[in-house]
Protein backbone atom coordinates (compact mmCIF):
# COMPACT_ATOMS: atom_id res chain seq x y z
CA UNK A 1 0.00 0.00 0.00
CA UNK A 2 2.81 2.44 0.83
CA UNK A 3 4.27 2.57 -2.70
CA UNK A 4 0.78 3.21 -4.09
CA UNK A 5 0.15 6.02 -1.59
CA UNK A 6 3.51 7.56 -2.43
CA UNK A 7 2.77 7.54 -6.15
CA UNK A 8 -0.65 9.04 -5.53
CA UNK A 9 0.88 11.81 -3.46
CA UNK A 10 3.43 12.41 -6.18
CA UNK A 11 0.63 12.69 -8.73
CA UNK A 12 -1.26 15.13 -6.49
CA UNK A 13 1.88 17.23 -6.11
CA UNK A 14 2.36 17.27 -9.88
CA UNK A 15 -1.27 18.30 -10.33
CA UNK A 16 -0.78 21.12 -7.84
CA UNK A 17 2.26 22.36 -9.78
CA UNK A 18 0.27 22.23 -13.00
CA UNK A 19 -2.57 24.26 -11.44
CA UNK A 20 -0.13 26.86 -10.09
CA UNK A 21 1.50 27.09 -13.53
CA UNK A 22 -1.89 27.56 -15.21
CA UNK A 23 -2.80 30.33 -12.73
CA UNK A 24 0.53 32.11 -13.33
CA UNK A 25 0.10 31.82 -17.10
CA UNK A 26 -3.39 33.31 -16.71
CA UNK A 27 -1.90 36.21 -14.71
CA UNK A 28 0.75 36.86 -17.35
CA UNK A 29 -1.66 36.78 -20.29
CA UNK A 30 -4.71 38.56 -18.90
CA UNK A 31 -3.57 40.74 -16.00
CA UNK A 32 0.02 41.87 -16.58
CA UNK A 33 -0.62 43.10 -20.15
CA UNK A 34 2.90 42.37 -21.34
CA UNK A 35 3.95 42.40 -24.98
CA UNK A 36 3.11 39.20 -26.90
CA UNK A 37 6.82 38.34 -27.21
CA UNK A 38 7.47 38.81 -23.49
CA UNK A 39 4.34 36.82 -22.66
CA UNK A 40 5.47 33.94 -24.88
CA UNK A 41 8.98 33.96 -23.38
CA UNK A 42 7.68 33.78 -19.81
CA UNK A 43 5.15 31.06 -20.62
CA UNK A 44 7.93 29.01 -22.24
CA UNK A 45 10.12 29.35 -19.14
CA UNK A 46 7.27 28.39 -16.78
CA UNK A 47 6.35 25.33 -18.80
CA UNK A 48 9.96 24.15 -19.05
CA UNK A 49 10.91 24.75 -15.40
CA UNK A 50 7.66 25.19 -13.39
CA UNK A 51 8.95 26.00 -9.88
CA UNK A 52 12.08 27.85 -11.02
CA UNK A 53 10.05 29.72 -13.63
CA UNK A 54 7.57 30.99 -11.06
CA UNK A 55 10.38 32.16 -8.76
CA UNK A 56 12.12 33.92 -11.65
CA UNK A 57 8.87 35.57 -12.66
CA UNK A 58 8.23 36.88 -9.14
CA UNK A 59 11.77 38.31 -8.97
CA UNK A 60 12.18 39.62 -12.50
CA UNK A 61 8.74 40.48 -13.82
CA UNK A 62 6.63 42.34 -11.31
CA UNK A 63 4.45 45.04 -12.79
CA UNK A 64 5.13 48.25 -10.88
CA UNK A 65 3.47 50.51 -13.45
CA UNK A 66 0.39 50.58 -11.23
CA UNK A 67 2.37 52.28 -8.47
CA UNK A 68 2.91 56.02 -8.49
CA UNK A 69 6.24 56.09 -6.70
CA UNK A 70 7.35 59.62 -7.62
CA UNK A 71 4.54 61.60 -6.06
CA UNK A 72 4.15 65.33 -6.53
CA UNK A 73 2.18 67.63 -4.26
CA UNK A 74 -0.84 69.39 -5.72
CA UNK A 75 1.13 72.66 -5.79
CA UNK A 76 4.02 70.99 -7.63
CA UNK A 77 1.68 69.39 -10.16
CA UNK A 78 -0.02 72.74 -10.79
CA UNK A 79 3.29 74.59 -11.16
CA UNK A 80 4.73 72.10 -13.66
CA UNK A 81 1.50 71.77 -15.64
CA UNK A 82 1.04 75.54 -15.79
CA UNK A 83 4.61 76.18 -16.96
CA UNK A 84 4.35 73.54 -19.68
CA UNK A 85 0.95 74.79 -20.84
CA UNK A 86 2.15 78.37 -21.08
CA UNK A 87 5.19 77.32 -23.08
CA UNK A 88 3.17 75.15 -25.45
CA UNK A 89 0.61 77.94 -25.93
CA UNK A 90 3.40 80.34 -26.85
CA UNK A 91 4.87 77.90 -29.36
CA UNK A 92 1.56 77.01 -31.00
CA UNK A 93 0.64 80.68 -31.38
CA UNK A 94 4.06 81.68 -32.74
CA UNK A 95 4.89 83.88 -29.74
CA UNK A 96 7.84 81.76 -28.59
CA UNK A 97 11.22 83.29 -29.43
CA UNK A 98 13.77 80.58 -30.23
CA UNK A 99 17.34 81.57 -29.47
CA UNK A 100 19.79 82.25 -32.28
CA UNK A 101 21.69 79.09 -33.21
CA UNK A 102 19.12 76.75 -31.69
CA UNK A 103 17.56 74.12 -33.95
CA UNK A 104 14.49 74.03 -31.72
CA UNK A 105 12.33 75.80 -34.30
CA UNK A 106 13.13 73.06 -36.84
CA UNK A 107 12.23 70.37 -34.31
CA UNK A 108 9.29 72.10 -32.62
CA UNK A 109 7.09 69.05 -33.11
CA UNK A 110 9.55 66.92 -31.15
CA UNK A 111 9.73 69.53 -28.38
CA UNK A 112 5.93 69.42 -28.24
CA UNK A 113 5.96 65.62 -28.03
CA UNK A 114 8.40 65.62 -25.11
CA UNK A 115 6.49 68.39 -23.36
CA UNK A 116 3.04 66.86 -23.65
CA UNK A 117 4.04 63.21 -23.31
CA UNK A 118 7.01 63.35 -20.92
CA UNK A 119 6.37 66.69 -19.16
CA UNK A 120 9.79 67.88 -20.32
CA UNK A 121 10.20 71.66 -20.25
CA UNK A 122 12.23 73.24 -23.06
CA UNK A 123 15.07 75.54 -21.98
CA UNK A 124 17.46 77.34 -24.32
CA UNK A 125 19.97 79.16 -22.14
CA UNK A 126 22.24 76.16 -21.67
CA UNK A 127 25.93 75.70 -22.27
CA UNK A 128 27.08 72.12 -22.94
CA UNK A 129 30.47 70.41 -22.82
CA UNK A 130 30.76 66.93 -24.33
CA UNK A 131 33.06 64.40 -22.60
CA UNK A 132 33.96 61.11 -24.25
CA UNK A 133 36.97 60.11 -22.16
CA UNK A 134 36.44 58.83 -18.61
CA UNK A 135 39.64 60.21 -17.10
CA UNK A 136 38.93 63.66 -18.48
CA UNK A 137 35.29 63.62 -17.36
CA UNK A 138 36.12 62.32 -13.87
CA UNK A 139 38.81 64.95 -13.26
CA UNK A 140 36.37 67.74 -14.20
CA UNK A 141 33.65 66.21 -12.03
CA UNK A 142 35.93 66.05 -8.99
CA UNK A 143 37.09 69.62 -9.61
CA UNK A 144 33.49 70.87 -9.76
CA UNK A 145 32.61 68.94 -6.58
CA UNK A 146 35.54 70.52 -4.73
CA UNK A 147 34.29 73.98 -5.78
CA UNK A 148 30.67 73.38 -4.68
CA UNK A 149 29.45 75.84 -2.04
CA UNK A 150 25.96 74.80 -0.99
CA UNK A 151 24.81 71.41 -2.31
CA UNK A 152 26.11 68.27 -4.02
CA UNK A 153 23.48 65.83 -5.31
CA UNK A 154 24.90 62.61 -6.77
CA UNK A 155 22.98 59.71 -8.34
CA UNK A 156 24.65 56.75 -10.07
CA UNK A 157 23.66 53.27 -11.12
CA UNK A 158 27.16 51.95 -10.35
CA UNK A 159 29.68 53.18 -7.81
CA UNK A 160 32.22 50.49 -6.99
CA UNK A 161 34.43 50.17 -3.95
CA UNK A 162 37.63 50.59 -5.94
CA UNK A 163 40.21 53.32 -6.30
CA UNK A 164 37.92 55.44 -8.50
CA UNK A 165 34.83 55.00 -6.33
CA UNK A 166 36.80 55.81 -3.18
CA UNK A 167 38.15 59.01 -4.75
CA UNK A 168 34.58 60.17 -5.33
CA UNK A 169 33.47 59.19 -1.81
CA UNK A 170 36.49 60.98 -0.32
CA UNK A 171 35.62 64.15 -2.27
CA UNK A 172 32.00 63.98 -1.08
CA UNK A 173 33.11 63.39 2.51
CA UNK A 174 35.38 66.44 2.41
CA UNK A 175 32.52 68.63 1.16
CA UNK A 176 30.23 67.33 3.90
CA UNK A 177 32.88 68.24 6.50
CA UNK A 178 32.90 71.76 5.06
CA UNK A 179 29.18 72.03 5.76
CA UNK A 180 27.99 71.54 2.19
CA UNK A 181 24.75 69.54 1.92
CA UNK A 182 25.76 66.23 0.30
CA UNK A 183 23.24 63.65 -0.89
CA UNK A 184 24.36 60.36 -2.44
CA UNK A 185 21.79 58.09 -4.11
CA UNK A 186 22.90 54.76 -5.57
CA UNK A 187 21.06 51.83 -7.08
CA UNK A 188 21.11 49.02 -4.53
CA UNK A 189 21.87 46.38 -7.17
CA UNK A 190 24.25 48.26 -9.44
CA UNK A 191 26.20 49.62 -6.45
CA UNK A 192 25.90 46.48 -4.32
CA UNK A 193 29.47 46.88 -3.03
CA UNK A 194 28.40 50.12 -1.34
CA UNK A 195 26.96 50.04 2.19
CA UNK A 196 26.69 52.28 5.24
CA UNK A 197 29.84 50.78 6.75
CA UNK A 198 31.96 51.77 3.75
CA UNK A 199 30.22 55.15 3.66
CA UNK A 200 30.44 55.74 7.42
CA UNK A 201 32.93 58.61 7.11
CA UNK A 202 30.60 60.41 4.70
CA UNK A 203 27.59 59.79 6.95
CA UNK A 204 29.44 60.86 10.10
CA UNK A 205 30.53 64.05 8.32
CA UNK A 206 26.87 64.94 7.76
CA UNK A 207 26.39 63.51 4.28
CA UNK A 208 23.16 61.68 3.49
CA UNK A 209 23.00 58.32 1.72
CA UNK A 210 20.04 56.45 0.17
CA UNK A 211 19.65 53.23 -1.79
CA UNK A 212 17.17 52.77 -4.64
CA UNK A 213 15.07 49.58 -4.26
CA UNK A 214 17.24 47.96 -1.56
CA UNK A 215 16.60 44.26 -0.80
CA UNK A 216 14.16 43.56 2.00
CA UNK A 217 16.20 40.52 2.93
CA UNK A 218 19.98 40.22 2.83
CA UNK A 219 20.25 38.09 -0.30
CA UNK A 220 16.76 38.41 -1.80
CA UNK A 221 15.61 41.44 -3.75
CA UNK A 222 12.19 40.95 -5.33
CA UNK A 223 12.61 44.21 -7.30
CA UNK A 224 15.89 43.00 -8.78
CA UNK A 225 14.70 43.58 -12.33
CA UNK A 226 13.84 47.27 -11.88
CA UNK A 227 16.94 49.37 -11.51
CA UNK A 228 17.67 53.08 -11.35
CA UNK A 229 20.04 53.36 -14.30
CA UNK A 230 20.27 57.17 -14.21
CA UNK A 231 23.59 59.00 -13.88
CA UNK A 232 22.98 62.55 -12.66
CA UNK A 233 25.11 64.94 -10.61
CA UNK A 234 23.94 68.45 -9.73
CA UNK A 235 26.17 70.96 -7.93
CA UNK A 236 24.75 74.10 -6.30
CA UNK A 237 21.76 73.75 -8.68
CA UNK A 238 24.04 75.38 -11.29
CA UNK A 239 26.19 72.63 -12.83
CA UNK A 240 24.82 69.30 -14.00
CA UNK A 241 26.35 66.08 -15.30
CA UNK A 242 24.32 63.52 -17.28
CA UNK A 243 25.23 60.66 -19.58
CA UNK A 244 26.58 57.12 -19.66
CA UNK A 245 29.61 57.06 -17.34
CA UNK A 246 29.37 55.29 -13.98
CA UNK A 247 32.02 55.43 -11.25
CA UNK A 248 34.49 52.53 -11.33
CA UNK A 249 37.97 51.87 -12.69
CA UNK A 250 36.73 50.29 -15.94
CA UNK A 251 35.04 53.60 -16.87
CA UNK A 252 38.46 55.22 -16.79
CA UNK A 253 39.97 52.47 -18.95
CA UNK A 254 41.79 50.90 -15.99
CA UNK A 255 40.39 47.37 -16.32
CA UNK A 256 42.35 45.04 -18.60
CA UNK A 257 39.27 43.05 -19.64
CA UNK A 258 37.71 46.05 -21.43
CA UNK A 259 40.69 48.25 -22.26
CA UNK A 260 39.81 51.78 -23.34
CA UNK A 261 36.27 52.75 -22.32
CA UNK A 262 34.44 54.88 -24.88
CA UNK A 263 31.43 56.65 -23.40
CA UNK A 264 29.60 59.97 -23.69
CA UNK A 265 28.70 62.39 -20.90
CA UNK A 266 27.59 66.02 -20.74
CA UNK A 267 28.48 68.87 -18.41
CA UNK A 268 25.61 71.37 -18.46
CA UNK A 269 25.10 74.87 -17.13
CA UNK A 270 21.80 76.68 -17.63
CA UNK A 271 18.15 76.20 -16.76
CA UNK A 272 18.09 72.52 -17.71
CA UNK A 273 20.18 71.89 -14.60
CA UNK A 274 17.06 72.72 -12.58
CA UNK A 275 15.17 69.95 -14.38
CA UNK A 276 18.05 67.54 -13.70
CA UNK A 277 17.95 68.51 -10.03
CA UNK A 278 14.18 68.05 -9.89
CA UNK A 279 14.65 64.55 -11.30
CA UNK A 280 17.26 63.83 -8.63
CA UNK A 281 15.06 65.14 -5.82
CA UNK A 282 12.06 63.08 -6.90
CA UNK A 283 14.21 59.94 -6.89
CA UNK A 284 15.75 60.98 -3.58
CA UNK A 285 12.39 61.57 -1.93
CA UNK A 286 11.25 58.09 -2.90
CA UNK A 287 14.46 56.30 -1.84
CA UNK A 288 15.22 58.24 1.35
CA UNK A 289 11.75 59.25 2.58
CA UNK A 290 13.05 62.80 3.08
CA UNK A 291 10.33 65.31 2.22
CA UNK A 292 12.08 67.90 0.10
CA UNK A 293 10.00 70.51 -1.76
CA UNK A 294 10.80 71.05 -5.44
CA UNK A 295 10.17 74.78 -5.10
CA UNK A 296 13.75 75.35 -3.97
CA UNK A 297 14.97 73.92 -7.29
CA UNK A 298 13.00 76.32 -9.47
CA UNK A 299 13.38 79.38 -7.24
CA UNK A 300 17.17 79.59 -7.66
CA UNK A 301 18.09 82.67 -9.74
CA UNK A 302 20.21 81.96 -12.83
CA UNK A 303 22.79 83.95 -14.70
CA UNK A 304 22.88 81.54 -17.62
CA UNK A 305 24.46 82.77 -20.83
CA UNK A 306 24.27 79.73 -23.09
CA UNK A 307 22.20 79.34 -26.24
CA UNK A 308 21.68 75.58 -26.43
CA UNK A 309 18.12 74.27 -26.40
CA UNK A 310 17.50 71.20 -24.27
CA UNK A 311 14.89 68.96 -22.68
CA UNK A 312 15.52 66.43 -19.90
CA UNK A 313 13.36 63.35 -20.51
CA UNK A 314 13.04 60.58 -17.97
CA UNK A 315 11.21 57.27 -18.07
CA UNK A 316 10.76 54.17 -15.96
CA UNK A 317 8.70 51.06 -15.23
CA UNK A 318 6.40 53.05 -12.95
CA UNK A 319 4.76 54.16 -16.21
CA UNK A 320 3.79 52.38 -19.43
CA UNK A 321 4.53 55.47 -21.52
CA UNK A 322 8.19 54.69 -22.43
CA UNK A 323 8.96 58.39 -22.80
CA UNK A 324 12.62 58.11 -23.83
CA UNK A 325 11.79 55.47 -26.44
CA UNK A 326 9.07 57.69 -27.94
CA UNK A 327 11.55 60.56 -28.22
CA UNK A 328 14.08 58.24 -29.90
CA UNK A 329 11.39 57.12 -32.34
CA UNK A 330 10.45 60.70 -33.14
CA UNK A 331 14.08 61.52 -33.99
CA UNK A 332 14.35 58.43 -36.20
CA UNK A 333 11.11 58.96 -38.11
CA UNK A 334 11.74 62.71 -38.56
CA UNK A 335 15.32 62.41 -39.86
CA UNK A 336 15.70 63.30 -43.52
CA UNK A 337 19.43 62.94 -44.14
CA UNK A 338 21.35 61.02 -41.46
CA UNK A 339 21.19 59.08 -38.21
CA UNK A 340 24.25 58.22 -36.11
CA UNK A 341 23.50 55.77 -33.31
CA UNK A 342 25.90 54.40 -30.69
CA UNK A 343 24.85 51.86 -28.09
CA UNK A 344 26.46 48.96 -26.22
CA UNK A 345 23.22 46.96 -26.29
CA UNK A 346 20.94 46.96 -29.32
CA UNK A 347 17.77 44.96 -28.62
CA UNK A 348 15.03 47.24 -29.94
CA UNK A 349 11.35 46.43 -29.87
CA UNK A 350 9.49 46.11 -33.15
CA UNK A 351 8.54 49.81 -33.31
CA UNK A 352 12.13 51.07 -33.05
CA UNK A 353 13.49 48.38 -35.38
CA UNK A 354 10.90 49.09 -38.05
CA UNK A 355 11.47 52.85 -37.71
CA UNK A 356 15.19 52.42 -38.34
CA UNK A 357 14.58 50.08 -41.28
CA UNK A 358 12.05 52.49 -42.75
CA UNK A 359 14.51 55.38 -42.41
CA UNK A 360 17.24 53.39 -44.18
CA UNK A 361 14.86 52.31 -46.95
CA UNK A 362 13.82 55.97 -47.38
CA UNK A 363 17.38 56.99 -48.21
CA UNK A 364 18.42 58.24 -44.77
CA UNK A 365 22.08 57.42 -44.05
CA UNK A 366 21.60 55.18 -41.01
CA UNK A 367 24.81 54.27 -39.19
CA UNK A 368 24.85 52.09 -36.06
CA UNK A 369 27.90 51.42 -33.91
CA UNK A 370 28.15 48.63 -31.33
CA UNK A 371 31.08 47.23 -29.28
CA UNK A 372 33.40 44.46 -30.44
CA UNK A 373 33.12 42.58 -27.14
CA UNK A 374 30.32 41.56 -24.78
CA UNK A 375 29.96 42.48 -21.13
CA UNK A 376 26.69 40.49 -21.15
CA UNK A 377 27.00 37.50 -23.49
CA UNK A 378 23.30 36.84 -24.24
CA UNK A 379 22.68 40.55 -24.82
CA UNK A 380 25.65 40.67 -27.21
CA UNK A 381 24.34 37.86 -29.42
CA UNK A 382 20.84 39.32 -29.45
CA UNK A 383 22.42 42.63 -30.50
CA UNK A 384 24.21 40.86 -33.34
CA UNK A 385 20.93 39.44 -34.65
CA UNK A 386 19.16 42.80 -34.65
CA UNK A 387 21.96 44.71 -36.40
CA UNK A 388 22.04 41.91 -38.98
CA UNK A 389 18.37 42.54 -39.61
CA UNK A 390 19.12 46.25 -40.15
CA UNK A 391 21.79 45.47 -42.74
CA UNK A 392 19.17 43.95 -45.03
CA UNK A 393 17.41 47.33 -45.17
CA UNK A 394 20.52 49.25 -46.15
CA UNK A 395 21.73 50.50 -42.77
CA UNK A 396 25.47 50.48 -42.09
CA UNK A 397 26.85 48.80 -38.99
CA UNK A 398 30.25 49.45 -37.41
CA UNK A 399 31.97 47.34 -34.75
CA UNK A 400 34.07 49.48 -32.39
CA UNK A 401 37.47 47.78 -31.90
CA UNK A 402 39.30 50.22 -29.62
CA UNK A 403 38.08 48.80 -26.30
CA UNK A 404 34.48 48.86 -25.08
CA UNK A 405 31.80 51.17 -26.49
CA UNK A 406 29.31 52.21 -23.77
CA UNK A 407 28.02 55.48 -25.27
CA UNK A 408 24.27 55.96 -25.65
CA UNK A 409 23.97 58.65 -28.31
CA UNK A 410 21.70 59.41 -31.24
CA UNK A 411 22.18 62.29 -33.68
CA UNK A 412 19.64 63.18 -36.39
CA UNK A 413 20.51 65.34 -39.43
CA UNK A 414 23.31 67.02 -37.48
CA UNK A 415 20.64 69.14 -35.79
CA UNK A 416 19.32 67.32 -32.73
CA UNK A 417 20.99 64.81 -30.43
CA UNK A 418 20.32 62.65 -27.41
CA UNK A 419 22.83 61.73 -24.72
CA UNK A 420 21.92 59.91 -21.54
CA UNK A 421 21.62 56.62 -19.72
CA UNK A 422 19.11 54.83 -21.98
CA UNK A 423 20.43 52.10 -24.27
CA UNK A 424 18.60 50.98 -27.39
CA UNK A 425 17.20 47.93 -25.70
CA UNK A 426 13.94 46.83 -24.15
CA UNK A 427 15.37 46.92 -20.64
CA UNK A 428 16.05 50.65 -20.96
CA UNK A 429 12.70 51.25 -22.65
CA UNK A 430 10.49 49.54 -20.08
CA UNK A 431 12.39 48.14 -17.06
CA UNK A 432 15.04 50.67 -16.02
CA UNK A 433 14.61 54.18 -14.67
CA UNK A 434 16.44 56.35 -17.24
CA UNK A 435 17.21 60.00 -17.98
CA UNK A 436 18.38 61.55 -21.27
CA UNK A 437 19.18 65.04 -22.46
CA UNK A 438 17.68 65.92 -25.85
CA UNK A 439 19.75 68.70 -27.36
CA UNK A 440 18.60 71.10 -30.07
CA UNK A 441 21.87 72.64 -31.20
CA UNK A 442 23.81 72.09 -34.43
CA UNK A 443 27.16 72.76 -32.73
CA UNK A 444 26.69 70.09 -30.07
CA UNK A 445 25.15 67.66 -32.58
CA UNK A 446 28.07 68.37 -34.90
CA UNK A 447 30.58 67.56 -32.17
CA UNK A 448 28.88 64.23 -31.58
CA UNK A 449 28.83 63.49 -35.32
CA UNK A 450 32.53 64.36 -35.57
CA UNK A 451 33.31 62.01 -32.70
CA UNK A 452 31.26 59.29 -34.37
CA UNK A 453 33.32 59.75 -37.56
CA UNK A 454 36.52 59.53 -35.49
CA UNK A 455 35.25 56.34 -33.84
CA UNK A 456 34.71 54.83 -37.29
CA UNK A 457 38.49 55.00 -37.82
CA UNK A 458 38.81 52.66 -34.81
CA UNK A 459 36.11 50.32 -36.10
CA UNK A 460 35.48 47.80 -38.85
CA UNK A 461 32.31 47.74 -40.89
CA UNK A 462 30.06 44.72 -40.67
CA UNK A 463 28.71 44.25 -44.19
CA UNK A 464 25.71 42.14 -45.12
CA UNK A 465 28.04 39.83 -47.05
CA UNK A 466 30.21 39.27 -43.96
CA UNK A 467 27.17 38.81 -41.74
CA UNK A 468 25.69 36.14 -44.00
CA UNK A 469 28.95 34.16 -43.76
CA UNK A 470 28.69 33.71 -39.98
CA UNK A 471 28.97 30.15 -38.69
CA UNK A 472 26.09 27.89 -37.75
CA UNK A 473 27.17 28.09 -34.10
CA UNK A 474 26.87 31.87 -34.14
CA UNK A 475 23.47 31.60 -35.82
CA UNK A 476 22.35 29.23 -33.04
CA UNK A 477 23.53 31.64 -30.30
CA UNK A 478 21.78 34.54 -32.02
CA UNK A 479 18.53 32.59 -32.30
CA UNK A 480 18.54 31.53 -28.65
CA UNK A 481 19.36 35.06 -27.48
CA UNK A 482 16.67 36.55 -29.69
CA UNK A 483 14.04 34.18 -28.27
CA UNK A 484 14.79 35.58 -24.81
CA UNK A 485 15.36 39.18 -25.93
CA UNK A 486 12.13 40.46 -24.35
CA UNK A 487 13.29 39.44 -20.88
CA UNK A 488 17.06 40.04 -21.10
Amino acid sequence: MFPFQFDLGYIHFGTLLFIIDVVMVFVIIFLERKTPAATAAWIMIMLLVPIVGIVLYVIFSQNIARKKIFKLSQEEEEYISSALKNQMDDMSSGRFDFSEGSTGELWEDMITLNATYAKAYYTQDNDVDVYTDGTYMFSHLLDDIRKAKSSVNVMYFIIKNDLVGRRLIDALTEKAREGVQVRLLVDAMGSRSMNNYLLSDLINAGGKVAYFFPPRFKYINIKLNYRNHRKIVVLDNEIGYIGGFNIAKEYLGLKKKFGYWRDTHLRVTGSSVQDMNARFLMDWRFASGEKLPLEEVYSTPFGAKGRTGMQIVSSGPDSNREEVKRAYMKMITSAQKSLCLQTPYFIPDASIQESLKMAALSGVDVKVMIPCMPDHVMVYWATYWYVGDLLRSGARVFIYDNGFLHAKTLVADGQVASVGSANFDRRSFSLNFEANAFIYDAKVAGKLEDRFAEDITFSHELTLEDYEKRSGWIKFKETMARLLSDIL
